[in-house]
Order: structure tokens, then sequence, then C-alpha cells
């Protein structure tokens, strides 16, 4: 179904004019959608936003040459709440697009997407839902089987877990966490022991290589 029956406005933000074009042509004969602009940097696409307030939609490469797609994604989010955006890349990486999504991404597709499934994506996510293309899918249902995760339960962190889990990651014991961040070290463990749980697994690198693979490690 289609949430607004007013023209829907899109933004392109790619430094590749082939899949800037390639979506073009993919919409032209959509007569209820508006490329209101294309951007090839990240600073570009914050301008033609501020010109553009009122757009509906963004297709966001995250690979970008003068910004990381990723903290992009959070500040348009910040500036815009109401703003969709739908990743774009040619990596089909499960950590990324877990990464895209906490950002605040709305959508994610692979840039060999098909025309329908473009057009599939964006109704998708101005109704209000997460699109995620059917590869991007299969890839993170694979990486949460061989982690042994029920895919209906994608593992969520608390501020404090991912904290620990960072410090952890830069190879601080217990003790050293405890005293840096003015816990216990009993506290700590606790937050340890949660996040085996919740990452069904047994031993800190373990632990830490599954939080990588699911993108965790932010």
């Amino acid at each position: 179904s289609l949430c607004k029956l007013s023209m829907i406005k899109l933004i392109i933000i790619d430094d590749h004019p082939l899949v800037a074009d390639g979506i073009a042509t993919m919409l032209k004969d959509e007569s209820y959608l508006q490329i209101v602009a294309s951007a090839k940097t990240g600073r570009q696409g914050l301008a033609i936003l501020s010109e553009n307030p009122d757009c509906d939609a963004i297709l966001l490469d995250i690979n970008l040459p003068d910004t990381d797609g990723l903290q992009l994604c959070e500040q348009i989010k910040q500036l815009y709440p109401e703003l969709k955006i739908i990743g774009l890349t040619s990596v089909n990486e499960a950590g990324i697009i877990s990464q895209m999504i906490r950002r605040g991404a709305n959508g994610y597709l692979l840039k060999d997407m098909e025309k329908e499934e473009l057009l599939h994506a964006i109704n998708r996510v101005l109704d209000g839902h997460v699109y995620l293309s059917k590869g991007a899918n299969d890839k993170i249902l694979q990486q949460l089987r061989e982690l042994d995760i029920n895919p209906h339960q994608l593992p969520m962190l608390t501020r404090r877990e991912k904290e620990i889990l960072s410090l952890l990651d830069k190879g601080l014991s217990s003790q050293e966490i405890a005293s840096r961040l003015s816990l216990s070290i009993h506290t700590i463990d606790t937050h340890r022991k949660n996040m085996l749980q919740k990452l069904n697994v047994h031993n800190t690198p373990t632990l830490l290589k599954a939080a990588s693979k699911l993108g965790l490690l932010a």
C-alpha cells in the first residue's frame, strides 16, 4: 500500500554516477516518485536536505568519499527524525547491515537490486516497516544460525554492556574495567555473563568474535 497519495520525494546520496543514473532511470516512469536531487558527497547531501526538509526518503550509499555513511545516517536521523533512510551498498555483510539499522536506517538494499525490489523497499519503509534486501536478510540469518542465535531475537545489548564489551575488545581485564568505570568487579562480571548468555557463547574471546560478526562492536 502507498502511505501517501501525494508525490514521494527522494534524494540520492551516492558518489557513483552510474548508480544515481541507474536509479533515476528505474524510477522515471513512476509518476508518484520524484528524485529531488542527487549528491556525490555527504556534505553535499546535507546541504540539499537543508533546502528540501520536506523530502520523504533518502537512498544513502554507505561508502562515501568524504564521510562515514554510518555516522551520516545517524546525523541525518537526528536532524530529520521523520525522514526514511535506505542504505545502499555493494557489500553484503551482516555486521554493516545491523550497524546501519542500529543507527536509524529504515532499510538496506544491495546495489544490484531490480526495479521491483527498489519500489517495494521504498513503499515498505514509507509504510513504517524496516526493509532488508533479500540477499542481506539471508546473510544475517546465516550468520545468526552459525552463532546459534534465534533470528527473531537479535541480541540487544544495553549501553553499559556495549561499553564493557568495547573495553574487553581493547584487551582490558575485568579489574581494569571496574576501576575505569568506577564499578565493582562483581558488577563487571555480571554484565559479562549476561552478554555470554545473550550471544550464546562460553568465553570472552568467542564473545568478542560473535559481537564483531554481528556488528555490535561499533
